[in-house]
């Protein structure tokens, strides 16, 4: 099968290369691996111009200069490097920020590689008094260009007809930027020694190419670049010692005459504003910026969005609940009494509507996060947020990642990859899963529930609201310390400096949020549809065999396989306050946190029989020790949500780790330091609080 032309989508991060790149494709986008690396690659194949053409959406990035994997990925898939060369490339700018854009654009044109510039945010930048000339922009830089909006799908028409119509060019030898003699004379003998090697065949991209080596390559070893001839690599390396030793800075005269090209750019095609336009966001820049006012309104902003999470997804929790309820009810009064309806009732019903129960609130959580990102609040948070970052040992790039961590620890462990030294990146993925991401919010739900009285307030809050509040801050300040502990022992090294661009504040489109959403809820919707949908079945077998002549549900759950292992760590997880029960949940959850609701509420409805269904709330509050002493305290539950914030209970974290890491000896120091971190605070929360009276319910 003949591959089909490629066409790249690259672009600055917040030019919105994304949104066009959704705008382009729909939801017809599948992510793979790029060949023999683990970074994602994002294509759909889309038709244009009467062709399939596959576009691919590029890792952002700010020039064709790399420190870290992905960054060398969108280097190496525009110069046709180890991968497919492009047919064309759309180089997607902020039209408000041409200078900052232009400055990759022009460094992809010279590649000779037919280029499609996208003006986008054009709205933005009208209404901040920016206009660009298109038609002398294009003439300037040898580049079709296509102004859109791509949160309205303004432009989208334009854009597809000249990428059709750049993908039927063929590449052409741009003229050389201009540079200073001695370091065009350097990246000459780069060229050179690439095209001799054969590494590239064009000279427009050996020279790109030659130029990413001198900007990318600094001492051996101190990269984590792959994949360069060692003899490029000491060629590259001697002719910047060779600079340094005349006291020349390589990299101030490559990047000082590019930008020389494009101010030359934008003094012609942009006309500016008569005055500074952005007061306004100035005056609200240094309150959210600032060390203290910014932290408070940060940890405001916080408390409103767990006061919502947890109040406004409660009415939505009860019809799902009912609902659950019925469909259990249903089976029951329909099929036949046997293993199997036992299975499909207190097995796959149970299990799996436990869990999309809490649909809501994770529809509302990746609704607040993709607000406060698409505002543009989120960066002025990373801001604030730095100086503590580095006082801990973290690297600057780190917060996006952790922030990502409130989603997924698995994306965000594959989001290091922009951190640049090897050491960093490996801190930051030691300390990501401690951030309570959205599979632990079910857990914090369903617990808080069970032990506070519904309707209690803390002042104006409610109850949930504030410990969801605790926990989510609790993993934080744990993430903080263990990467504090970890760069003063196993990861000793210096962390680098944050360089962040605060984006305009913006008003997020609904459309784009609400296919955001959609997407984060179906993949979750998948994920209890499959993995925990198997793993619950595994579980009922666990919980419901081998049979035992015994006139309870309570004795042949306590005689099943889970009951037995469930009793056998006991005594371990007693002084936490947890009974065997919840020990089976623990055990369960290790395979995916998601699945500790849905195999408690097969073991309780197990252990009720079937009789009567009932909100697996009820079953926890009901739940008793042998003594009768309430099992569901409020101390046993905080004990238990300690737990699961700090514990490492997810499989696929770990292979990720290990994936990204290249290593098993760290993923497992990493479940080794996090479980013994789980159970002494659990067990010092529950002994503590007991020792005080607290325990008593």
């Amino acid at each position: 099968m003949t591959p089909l032309p490629i066409v790249l989508v690259a672009g600055n991060p917040n030019s919105g290369k994304s949104t066009i790149f959704n705008a382009l494709t729909g939801a017809r986008a599948h992510v793979a691996n790029y060949p023999g690396v683990t970074i994602d690659r994002v294509s759909a194949t889309v038709a244009i111009a009467g062709r399939d053409l596959e576009l691919v959406d590029l890792p952002g990035t700010y020039s064709l200069s790399a420190r870290s994997r992905e960054e060398q990925i969108a280097v190496d898939s525009l110069l046709g490097r180890n991968l497919p060369s492009p047919a064309a490339v759309v180089v997607v700018v902020d039209a408000a920020a041409l200078g900052r854009a232009l400055f990759m654009a022009i460094e992809v044109i010279a590649t000779g590689v037919p280029v499609v510039i996208a003006l986008n945010m054009s709205d933005e930048a009208a209404r901040d008094g920016f206009v660009v000339d298109r038609a002398k922009l294009a003439a300037m830089t040898g580049a079709e260009v296509v102004q859109t909006v791509a949160t309205k799908g303004n432009g989208i028409a334009d854009l597809k007809l000249a990428i059709g119509r750049a993908a039927a060019k063929t590449p052409s030898e741009a003229p050389p930027l201009e540079r200073p003699a001695v370091v065009a004379a350097d990246i000459a003998e780069l060229e050179s020694a690439i095209l001799t090697e054969r590494v590239l065949e064009r000279p427009a991209a050996a020279r790109a190419w030659a130029t990413w080596l001198l900007l990318s390559l600094d001492d051996e070893g101190a990269d984590d670049l792959a994949g360069i001839p060692p003899s490029l690599r000491k060629r590259t390396l001697e002719i910047r010692r060779r600079a340094e030793a005349a006291g020349r800075n390589v990299d101030l005269e490559i990047i000082a005459s590019s930008y020389q090209r494009v101010d030359t750019i934008v003094e012609a095609v942009v006309q500016r504003p008569p005055e500074p336009s952005r007061r306004r966001s100035d005056r609200i820049d240094a309150i959210l910026t600032h060390g203290l006012y910014g932290s408070a309104v940060f940890a405001v902003v916080m408390l409103v969005v767990f006061q919502a999470l947890f109040t406004w997804s409660e009415p939505a929790i009860a019809v799902i609940e009912s609902g659950v309820a019925g469909i259990q009810a249903a089976a029951a009064a329909t099929l036949p009494a046997g293993p199997l309806t036992d299975l499909i009732i207190n097995g796959i019903i149970a299990g799996v509507g436990n869990v999309v129960v809490f649909v809501p609130q994770i529809g509302l959580l990746f609704l607040f996060i993709g607000l406060l990102e698409d505002s543009g609040y989120l960066a002025r948070v990373a801001f604030v947020i730095d100086r503590l970052m580095r006082s801990v040992g973290l690297n600057g790039r780190a917060f996006v990642p952790m922030l990502s961590g409130f989603s997924c620890a698995i994306p965000a462990v594959m989001a290091t990859r922009t951190i640049e030294s090897r050491t960093d990146r490996l801190l930051t993925m030691l300390v990501l899963p401690l951030m309570s991401c959205s599979a632990r919010l079910p857990v914090y739900v369903l617990i808080t529930a069970t032990v506070f009285a519904p309707g209690m307030r803390i002042g104006f809050l409610s109850v949930g609201a504030v410990v969801l509040f605790a926990m989510y801050l609790l993993s934080v300040v744990a993430a903080l310390t263990a990467a504090a502990v970890l760069r003063r022992t196993a990861l000793k090294g210096p962390g680098a400096p944050l360089v962040l661009e605060l984006p305009p504040y913006r008003l997020p489109s609904l459309r784009v949020m609400a296919f955001n959403v959609w997407q984060r809820v179906r993949a979750f919707l998948i994920g209890a549809g499959t993995v925990i949908l198997a793993l619950t079945i595994v579980l009922w077998a666990l919980l419901s065999y081998p049979k035992v002549a015994a006139d309870a549900a309570g004795d042949q759950l306590r005689h099943s396989f889970a009951g037995r292992l469930g009793h056998a760590i006991e005594p371990a997880i007693a002084p936490l306050g947890f009974d065997w029960r919840i020990g089976v949940g623990i055990i369960g959850a290790f395979a995916a946190r998601e699945v500790f609701v849905s195999t408690l509420a097969i073991v309780f409805d197990i252990e009720s029989d079937g009789a009567e269904d009932e909100p697996l709330r009820d079953a926890l509050r009901a739940a008793t020790w042998p003594d009768g002493r309430r099992l569901m305290t409020p101390l046993a539950g905080v004990s238990l949500m300690v737990f699961f914030v700090l514990a490492c209970q997810c499989m696929s974290t770990i292979a990720v780790v290990r994936r990204e890491s290249g290593t098993w000896s760290w993923p497992l120091f990493m479940l080794a330091y996090m479980t013994v971190l789980a159970y002494g605070a659990s067990l010092a929360v529950y002994q503590v609080g007991s020792r005080l009276g607290l325990g008593l319910g």
